[in-house]
């Protein structure tokens, strides 16, 4: 019992919650700054262009190796931005799942996501493709250069840090923190990831609105964000790949 109490009497007292306007505030900074541009520029895109037989890319398109590493490094600054705010509230990077204490469980349970979202995703995406709801995506960076595949890993652990941490970490905890219910979090979370990919049509929406709600659920289970970067990265890896190593055999190309 002693020991008990002394171990209690070391540990940290937990920080007092942040008024919720402050939070709210806090909030609507980092995804000002991150997601809810492109949100935005993705709606105006929906209704500005059509979306049967048009082709958008998801890329960085520049030929300059720099250019696209430039736009790596700043494009986690909101990363940073939200470690820096965590660790400041004196709650640390666990608050928001990204404690390393369990790699080889986050590897595996992100590798099953990604074989689950994949599945489903490539149905959704050649459905509306076919529907003409939704535009032919260029997942890859410009091909037939040295740095395009450092380039295609590179993007897709920049998107899928930027996107888990803030839009799926980040924001679930902070709504909670805030008073919303478990499934109001998840839905808002669900609807800002699929809004961000409204430029590609309705079958991005669909696919990644679907795949928001079931990452949201999860974290709220598990409270850890590395498997869901891990099913990230390999989406968006394989998905440029395959692209780069098939794109002649695809119609146009």
């Amino acid at each position: 019992m002693a020991t008990t109490l002394a171990a209690m009497q070391l540990a940290p007292t937990p920080p007092a919650p942040a008024e919720r306007r402050t939070l709210a505030e806090e909030v609507l900074v980092v995804l000002a700054l991150s997601l809810l541009a492109s949100a935005a520029y993705a709606i105006v895109s929906l209704f500005q262009a059509p979306l049967k037989g048009a082709v958008v890319a998801a890329a960085d398109q520049n030929p300059l190796f720099v250019n696209q590493f430039l736009g790596f490094v700043f494009g986690l600054a909101p990363v940073f931005l939200v470690v820096y705010l965590v660790r400041r509230d004196g709650e640390g990077v666990a608050a928001i799942g990204l404690a390393g204490d369990r790699p080889g469980w986050d590897l595996a349970a992100g590798s099953l996501l990604f074989l689950v979202v994949a599945a489903g995703g490539i149905a959704i995406y050649l459905g509306a493709v076919h529907l003409g709801v939704n535009r032919f995506v260029i997942p890859a960076p410009p091909p037939d250069h040295w740095w395009t595949y450092p380039a295609v890993f590179m993007n897709a652990a920049g998107a899928a840090l930027l996107e888990e941490i803030i839009v799926l970490a980040y924001l679930l905890t902070r709504l909670r923190q805030m008073g919303w219910s478990p499934a109001a979090a998840v839905l808002a979370s669900a609807v800002l990831r699929g809004g961000y990919h409204l430029y590609q049509g309705w079958g991005g929406f669909a696919g990644n609105f679907l795949m928001g709600l079931l990452f949201g659920v999860l974290f709220l289970r598990w409270r850890r964000t590395w498997p869901f970067v891990v099913a990230h990265f390999l989406l968006d890896a394989g998905a440029a790949t395959g692209y780069l190593l098939f794109r002649r055999h695809l119609p146009g190309f």
